[in-house]
């Protein structure tokens, strides 16, 4: 898939393709009302737009990944709503029918960046600044009988994330896995990622899991 990434926006990947691919399996209705949280270069509203819903939306805290979504959507005929910022905010009060998620994942670091590219994987110390967001706010932003799809590496606990999506009353599973090879920011901190106990001494090998929660029809 080509797709225009300036400089500073997270490049589609491993996880990325992940999720597409989650989707493409997931069976998802037509017509419905979709949330893409941190949209990058808007690969997967491009995947969803295969869904033929009825509305699209996609958010980012980033103006250039906001301006490459734009293109990369436009540019294909889709009518995508992309805005800049927090999805988790800004999208209170509305509810989707799919909710698809790529967000901030990698451990070993405590603060959060407030601008530049980190802010697309830092996300703090255990790698869930964004993921315990998300699995708050899930039970909310689905409509009945909504799905949420999101990606995240193994080394973020991956039963805590099936326990707080079941906690807010959703049917949630893991739907997907692959192993994915370090790549240069995990490369970079592999030893704190083994003096926090993450990874063992010579593993050079993340897996990704794609994670579905399902709110179910009322």
């Amino acid at each position: 898939m080509w797709l225009l990434r300036p400089p500073g926006v997270y490049r589609p990947q491993g996880d990325t393709w992940l999720l597409a691919r989650a989707l493409r399996d997931a069976g998802v209705p037509p017509g419905g009302a979709v949330l893409d949280i941190g949209c990058g270069t808007g690969a997967l509203s491009i995947a969803a737009a295969r869904t033929s819903p009825r509305s699209m939306t996609a958010f980012d805290l980033s103006r250039r990944a906001v301006a490459a979504a734009r293109f990369n959507t436009a540019v294909r005929g889709l009518n995508v709503r992309v805005r800049r910022g927090d999805a988790l905010e800004e999208a209170a009060g509305e509810q989707f029918d799919l909710v698809l998620a790529n967000p901030p994942y990698v451990p070993g670091v405590a603060d959060l960046p407030s601008r530049g590219p980190r802010r697309a994987w830092d996300a703090g110390s255990d790698g869930r600044a964004m993921l315990d967001r998300i699995c708050a706010m899930a039970p909310i932003l689905l409509a009945p009988g909504g799905v949420l799809l999101t990606v995240h590496s193994a080394l973020c606990d991956v039963d805590r994330t099936l326990a707080q999506l079941r906690g807010g009353g959703l049917k949630a599973s893991v739907v997907a896995r692959a192993d994915e090879p370090f790549g240069p920011v995990m490369r970079d901190r592999v030893d704190k990622l083994r003096e926090l106990g993450l990874i063992d001494p010579d593993q050079r090998v993340e897996e990704l899991v794609v994670v579905r929660g399902d709110r179910l029809a009322s």
